[in-house]
């Protein structure tokens, strides 16, 4: 699974006009599935992102993790992180699961997040998503579970 982390103050996404998701401070989670992606994956996936310390402590180094400053994670479903680049002008997203498959682990992605965290938003899979974010710091973490 591919995901990319933006520490946000806030962040919310629409879907034709219509607000579909909201976080104050926390974590906007764009992710991807690859064919061979596993809900093993997807829980492992859930867990470096909880755990992951990108927040300030109080002495203003990045020491705190998501569960530790109890902020949101607002979750996007984005293929194009599947972009292969490397040949001509026109990316490949081959590299992508099949919509099918995406979308179910999406969804597992979803589950285990609100298993394991209080707040937790989401986009909707497939959908042309205008997402709006203030990013904190900035910070954007890329992270690849294989």
């Amino acid at each position: 699974m591919i995901a990319l982390l933006q520490r946000v103050r806030e962040a919310h996404v629409e879907v034709g006009g219509a607000l579909v998701g909201r976080i104050g401070q926390g974590l906007l989670m764009l992710v991807c599935a690859e064919p061979t992606d596993t809900e093993a994956q997807a829980a492992k996936l859930v867990d470096k992102v909880l755990k992951l310390r990108i927040f300030a402590d109080e002495r203003g180094r990045m020491n705190r993790s998501l569960q530790d400053v109890g902020g949101g994670l607002l979750v996007v479903s984005q293929f194009t992180l599947a972009a292969d680049t490397r040949g001509g002008n026109r990316p490949s997203f081959s590299a992508a699961a099949p919509p099918a498959r995406g979308e179910a682990l999406y969804e597992a992605v979803l589950r285990l997040a609100r298993e394991r965290h209080p707040v937790v938003e989401a986009g909707r899979f497939g959908a042309d998503m205008q997402v709006h974010l203030i990013n904190d710091g900035p910070v954007t973490i890329p992270l690849q579970l294989r």
